[in-house]
């Protein structure tokens, strides 16, 4: 039988979602999963894939989990294995897909942490001190976009009254509307930015260099610990854009396409959380 070794069918695996035009993301995504998958199938004196049966699978997902992975991760990685094997059997290098009479581990997903009204002004006072911060904080809070969205921005993006977000993984690229607020907040910001410079990144750092991603995280956090807001991440911006969406009566497929959404089950995982917070007579207010 050609290929039997894994490695070989994994790198084999790989060229193939090369070829399919898979995102970047997504590639590194699979081949670290795999990676690791072969490297605890090695330690159980594993090499081809006609031995692997459902314990050596379950085997890796219960060590995972021992060691500290969460549910869903291993879950995400179980969905690895499962296309890889699948991709296997449609090109008749196996028979039998094994990873299908294995069980996703059973995790229950927490509800999205969403900013009170308080929690979001507060944050808005305290950047307000700073220009930069101000604005990262108000494109997050009004338009819902993802952190690396957010550090790819260029200044050729901002439009007078949409803001263009670049495709940032399996994420589409899309257009926002801006409303005042962000619209100033971001002009005040490029009032403040240094001149000389040769990068067209919206966001950049007091020496001019694109601001990265850990960046703009470290500021996000520490803007967090300064007003003693806990247990949050700069995600959370993301869902409360969604659940202020929601509570001023947008319908879901247009938040969907607002926030690149691909599949509709995500935005209305929300509508359960909004109703309980009209529930409790807490509005999200005006942001």
């Amino acid at each position: 039988m050609e290929n039997i070794l894994l490695p070989s069918l994994v790198t084999r695996f790989i060229k193939h979602l090369e070829s399919q035009e898979k995102s970047s993301f997504t590639i590194v995504a699979y081949k670290k999963d795999l990676e690791q998958f072969v490297g605890y199938l090695s330690s159980q004196e594993v090499a081809d894939i006609r031995e692997i049966k459902k314990n050596n699978i379950d085997g890796f997902i219960n060590k995972l989990i021992n060691d500290g992975y969460t549910k869903k991760s291993a879950s995400r990685k179980l969905n690895s294995i499962r296309t890889f094997f699948r991709y296997l059997k449609n090109d008749g290098v196996i028979e039998q897909n094994p990873s299908l009479d294995v069980s996703h581990p059973k995790y229950i997903q927490s509800a999205p942490r969403i900013f009170s009204k308080l929690e979001y002004r507060a944050l808005r006072d305290f950047a307000k001190e700073e220009p930069r911060t101000y604005a990262l904080i108000d494109i997050l809070l009004q338009t819902g976009i993802k952190i690396g969205e957010l550090a790819a921005l260029k200044i050729e993006d901002i439009k007078d009254a949409t803001i263009h977000v670049s495709q940032y993984g399996k994420t589409a690229s899309r257009d926002i509307p801006l409303n005042k607020a962000v619209k100033k907040s971001i002009e005040d910001y490029l009032k403040s930015r240094p001149g000389l410079t040769n990068s067209g990144h919206l966001f950049i750092t007091r020496t001019g260099h694109p601001l990265l991603i850990r960046n703009i995280r470290q500021i996000i956090s520490r803007c967090f610990r300064e007003v003693g807001i806990e247990k949050a991440t700069v995600n959370d911006f993301r869902n409360t854009f969604i659940a202020h969406q929601l509570r001023n009566g947008a319908s879901v497929e247009y938040i969907a396409k607002l926030v690149g959404h691909r599949r509709l089950s995500s935005t209305e995982r929300f509508l359960n959380v909004v109703k309980e917070e009209i529930q409790k007579k807490e509005g999200l207010g005006e942001l």
